[in-house]
């Protein structure tokens, strides 16, 4: 059973920066890819962005590209979000999400994802 453990989350003005950590343990993780999503309060779950472990190639929601980062660090099993420019809109909480086998769905999309972190809460003031 794999586990996912967000940290990095925090308030931030406008403007600023955070960068989210996401560490994948409690087996060998060996999965196909892993995204982040985020859910701001009486709204659904949304993508934010996506990476594959072989290979490297990221995939951005329209709303963070240019401003948010994705990376992992296949020796430690972490992804990371860098997040810049913040935005109030960017208030959310911030889930770490793990594929382990790749069945057909986009990675934008929940289905595709088998495992879900706790959630880190970020939220921006304006």
């Amino acid at each position: 059973q794999a586990q996912l453990v967000e940290s990095g989350g925090g308030l931030v003005q406008a403007g600023g920066s955070l960068r989210l950590s996401c560490a994948a343990s409690g087996r060998t993780f060996s999965g196909y890819a892993m995204g982040w999503f985020r859910q701001a309060p009486g709204k659904e779950r949304d993508f934010v962005a996506a990476i594959t472990w072989s290979g490297g190639s990221t995939y951005y929601a329209d709303s963070v590209k240019g401003r948010f980062s994705i990376s992992r660090d296949g020796a430690k099993n972490t992804v990371y979000l860098q997040m810049n420019n913040l935005k109030p809109e960017d208030t959310a909480v911030y889930y770490c999400a793990a594929v382990t086998r790749n069945r057909g769905y986009g990675l934008d999309r929940l289905l595709a994802y088998d495992y879900f972190g706790q959630g880190t809460q970020v939220t921006v003031s304006s």
